[in-house]
C-alpha cells in the first residue's frame, strides 16, 4: 500500500467543545425569538387588530370576503370611495369573568379599518354586503366598461 489513509469526520465526542457551540448557537436563537414574537404581539395590541380578507373576482363581479367573528351587523361600517372598499367597526370587549385569573387572553378587541384597492371599477349603486356567520361577503359589480369583450374574428 501507499500509505493513503482515508480521512474520516471525527465523532462528536472526541470535540467536546462542539457540542457545547450547538448548544449556544440554540440558546440564542431561543433569545432573539422570544423578543420578536413578543414585540410583533405588542405591536398588534397597540394597533388593534386587523382581520383577514380574501379578495376575488369572475368575469361580472369583484367579491371581498372579510372575517369578523362575533361582531354583530350595526358594529360594521363599509365605504367606497376612489376606487377602494374601506371596512371597519370595532369589536367590544366581552364582561370579564369576576374572581377569575386569566391564563391566557389571544383575541382582539378594538378598532379596526382595511382599505382594499379594487382592480377594476364597479357600479356603485349596485353594491351588495350579506353578513353570514361571522363572515362578511361584499359583491361589487363591475361596470360594463371593466367587463371582459368577446370579440368574434372574422375570417375572409
Amino acid at each position: 500500500m501507499n500509505g493513503l489513509i482515508r480521512w474520516q469526520r471525527p465523532a462528536l465526542a472526541t470535540w467536546p467543545g462542539f457540542g457545547r457551540l450547538t448548544d449556544l448557537r440554540d440558546e440564542i436563537d431561543r433569545l432573539f425569538e422570544a423578543p420578536l414574537t413578543e414585540w410583533a404581539r405588542t405591536t398588534q395590541l397597540l394597533s388593534g387588530w386587523t382581520p383577514a380578507l380574501d379578495v376575488y373576482e369572475d368575469k361580472d363581479n369583484l367579491y371581498v370576503r372579510a372575517e369578523l367573528p362575533g361582531m354583530k351587523k350595526d358594529e360594521i361600517n363599509l365605504s367606497l370611495h376612489d376606487g377602494s372598499l374601506s371596512i371597519s367597526g370595532e369589536r367590544k370587549h366581552e364582561a370579564k369573568f369576576e374572581n377569575a385569573e386569566t391564563y391566557r387572553s389571544e383575541r382582539f378587541f378594538g378598532r379596526f379599518q382595511r382599505t382594499v384597492t379594487l382592480p377594476a371599477p364597479v357600479a356603485v349603486d349596485k353594491v351588495k354586503a350579506q353578513y353570514k356567520d361571522g363572515i362578511l361577503t361584499v359583491t361589487l359589480p363591475k361596470t360594463e366598461e371593466a367587463k371582459p369583450k368577446h370579440i368574434d374574428v372574422n375570417v375572409s
